[in-house]
């Protein structure tokens, strides 16, 4: 856990009410700093703010405290046969941090990983949240389970918002069963465009494709579940793109690959700026092919939907070829990480900010200039 001697760090949720309704000065929201790169404000760190409230294996419900370290989540539900279906990436490596990776982390930044193209995304395993908004306010929206979702849903509106609205104070989620079984479908020698074709295919197969990602010129297709199950939609999955002659990753192998995949091994040179793409899958090679021109690498993940970019490019040439580009690493970039919002989206988050957090105090300058 980042050391905490130079930062805020309220032991309570009342404690943390009280110091955001007394402040108007910026605030930097800490959990591991291990998601995005951001600086300005003083520090205020959720460590305090940490344990497990409750865990229930039969109702798959957990709730726990922001500050609480993803490691301890992940080995807990592990005991119990059970996982983060989402597959949340750890991203320490590219972005050179010493920091824990946190549950409110990586709920504030939505993290999710490959398996996003079969489970969704982590807003869609969120249950309900408590939170502190930028007045002071302390705030529960949702349920503990998912038939007393309803109403309008703020949890879904938190994640991914990166502490811009609220500091999260507690969080609920859905857990999921462990998949016991995976194997991997590898197509060598395949550009994006053909790899878009690959992930088409097999996306619209109903054998719960659970990862579709391309580097270096591969294209990989990952399959899980039971061991028959995962036979059977392995060998459907070799019939119906035979004519690609795949060849097949055993269990091990995979597990290997798409932590590799999810936690960007590949994009570990911290002297070049990293960007985060979000595209349609149709859109991917062309985005592919004129970021290659300026020079830097790219992978995708999510069947084309996403986008990794390591390499050379101003902001203005990065988001001239996709609109939708977050800075993840500056390695020198100034400037607004998330890509600024014009016309009606603009109106509607400076509504948002101007509700939550009137006085402009959390995380001011990381989505807005």
């Amino acid at each position: 856990m980042t050391a905490l001697l130079d930062m805020l760090a309220p032991a309570s949720e009342e404690d943390l009410s009280r110091l955001i309704a007394e402040r108007r000065d910026p605030l930097r929201i800490i959990g591991g700093g291990t998601r995005v790169e951001h600086a300005g404000g003083d520090r205020l760190s959720t460590a305090n703010l940490s344990g497990v409230v409750t865990y229930s294996p039969g109702e798959m419900t957990l709730i726990a405290r922001p500050g609480t370290p993803l490691p301890e989540i992940e080995t807990m539900l592990a005991a119990e046969g059970q996982a983060l279906a989402f597959e949340p990436p750890d991203l320490r490596q590219v972005l050179g941090s010493n920091g824990t990776p946190t549950l409110g982390g990586m709920v504030a930044s939505n993290a999710s990983g490959p398996r996003r193209v079969m489970a969704g995304a982590c807003r869609d395993h969120l249950l309900g949240v408590r939170f502190v908004d930028g007045q002071g306010r302390i705030i529960k929206n949702g349920g503990r389970v998912m038939k007393n979702v309803t109403g309008l849903d703020l949890s879904k509106l938190l994640a991914g918002s990166y502490g811009t609205l609220a500091v999260l104070t507690e969080v609920v989620l859905k857990t999921l069963p462990h998949l016991p079984a995976r194997a991997t479908l590898v197509f060598a020698g395949v550009d994006p465009a053909r790899a878009i074709q690959i992930f088409s295919a097999a996306l619209a197969t109903p054998f719960d494709v659970t990862g579709a990602a391309w580097r270096d010129g591969n294209a990989y297709l990952r399959v899980e579940g039971l061991e028959r199950q995962l036979i059977y939609r392995r060998d459907r999955l070799l019939a119906l793109l035979a004519e690609h002659r795949p060849d097949v990753l055993d269990d091990r192998q995979t597990v290997t690959l798409w932590r590799d995949l999810r936690d960007l091994a590949h994009f570990t040179d911290r002297k070049a700026p990293l960007w985060r793409i979000l595209t349609k899958p149709t859109e991917a090679p062309a985005i592919c092919d004129r970021l290659r021109e300026l020079g830097g690498t790219s992978s995708m993940d999510w069947g084309g939907g996403l986008i990794w970019y390591q390499g050379p490019g101003s902001a203005e040439q990065i988001r001239s070829v996709a609109p939708h580009a977050t800075l993840i690493r500056r390695a020198g970039l100034s400037g607004p990480a998330f890509p600024p919002q014009t016309g009606p989206m603009a109106r509607l988050q400076s509504g948002l900010r101007r509700s939550f957090d009137p006085h402009g105090i959390l995380n001011p300058g990381l989505m807005d200039a």
